[in-house]
């Protein structure tokens, strides 16, 4: 086997760490945060909510089963970069296409491996969400710090537009039942699939569509999706949603999608000191009192004082590690939005539920 070629990854504090090179030989920046997930490395590098982000995962192999043809949620891998400790080169899975490290050259992504990961996320976590750097191409720190500091703070910044689709297209059932009109501010496949799975007629629109664009489907519901970077920066999509959310009609958001709902409802948002990424979030129903184990991927949340002091807007669910907001409601109107991932893809499908209220709100709506 060919020896591997160092590479260096450094963080806007200064610290680095040594490893080899996985992937593409070259250099990659991005705002670093880390993954908590334990298995489907294909589905969490093809979620179009990392954009912009180099991921650190916490599972000490990845790379073991490949890749496969059904496990993208994207066109492609959307991570800046990917940190990981052992990776594996060769994978052992009938179904696997191919290797994770193919796919990466395939996707021009850059990555390091033989990194003491529990050390740098505990550095994270301490440290709180930064820029970082990855390079196989050159190791000379003072060379990277100086590229380093002109890559921009994920805060202020608008990813959607890089993402999303620029043309509208259409996926339906053989018999539909409903008709929704979806912003996508990043989608990930499986919301597309969840709907059409429940008979759902689904047009996905891009984000600079208009009211009229979004009604010429005439929709019996609207879907927000899930996107990447800040979503204060989004002031178009915020107006548009504030317009759907008007018109009393079943709204349903997820992440991006929640928080461009609360913005547009006059909620604020912030970013995190550590966002949530993960397929083993704990979240509690405030309605129903349940808890849920669910997929996450966030690092702005809508604050929880900007809804104490609104009263058109209930807290539905609540993260139970950190009491954050997981999830609203406009009293007495048929629209929601949670803050986390109800079509997993990876994760468990505690929250699939999510999906059949939303039918539920098109169908009672439909009805009267």
């Amino acid at each position: 086997m060919a020896e591997k070629q160092p590479a260096v990854l450094l963080l806007e504090d200064g610290t680095s760490f040594d490893g080899i090179a996985i992937g593409k030989i070259g250099t990659t920046t991005g705002e670093i945060a880390f993954n908590t997930g334990m298995t489907g490395y294909q589905e969490v590098f093809t979620d179009p909510s990392y954009y912009g982000q180099i991921l650190v995962m916490n599972t000490a192999h990845i790379g073991n089963y490949g890749v496969h043809a059904d496990e993208v949620e994207s066109d492609g891998m959307k991570i800046a970069g990917m940190v990981i400790k052992k990776f594996s080169d060769g994978y052992s899975r009938p179904s696997g296409m191919k290797s994770l490290q193919d796919y990466m050259i395939d996707n021009d992504k850059v990555g390091i491996a033989d990194v003491d990961t529990r050390a740098l996320v505990r550095h994270i976590r301490n440290k709180g969400a930064m820029n970082a750097i990855i390079s196989s191409e050159t190791l000379n720190l003072d060379e990277l710090k100086e590229k380093l500091s002109k890559v921009p703070s994920m805060e202020g910044l608008e990813l959607s537009s890089k993402v999303a689709t620029k043309e509208a297209f259409e996926v339906k059932p053989e018999n539909p039942l409903y008709k929704v009109s979806l912003i996508d501010f990043g989608v990930k496949k499986n919301i597309v699939r969840c709907l059409v799975e429940r008979g759902c007629h689904v047009k996905v629109f891009p984000l600079d569509s208009t009211i009229e664009d979004l009604n010429s489907f005439n929709p019996d519901g609207y879907m927000l999706s899930n996107g990447p970077g800040d979503p204060s920066a989004m002031p178009q999509s915020i107006e548009l949603v504030k317009e759907i959310a008007n018109q009393n009609k079943p709204v349903f958001g997820i992440c991006l999608g929640h928080q461009i709902l609360g913005l547009s409802q006059g909620l604020e948002t912030e970013k995190m000191f550590n966002g949530h990424r993960g397929i083993n979030h704990p979240i509690k129903n405030l309605k129903t009192g349940k808890g849920e184990i669910t997929s996450q991927n966030h690092g702005f949340v809508i604050s929880k004082e900007s809804i104490d002091t609104n009263s058109a807007i209930e807290m539905t669910h609540v993260h139970l590690n950190d009491n954050t907001v997981a999830g609203i409601e406009l009293v007495g109107k048929p629209i929601f939005s949670v803050q986390y991932h109800p079509e997993a893809s990876a994760g468990p499908h505690d929250s699939r539920y999510l999906f059949d209220q939303f039918i539920d709100n098109m169908k009672n709506t439909k009805n009267n």
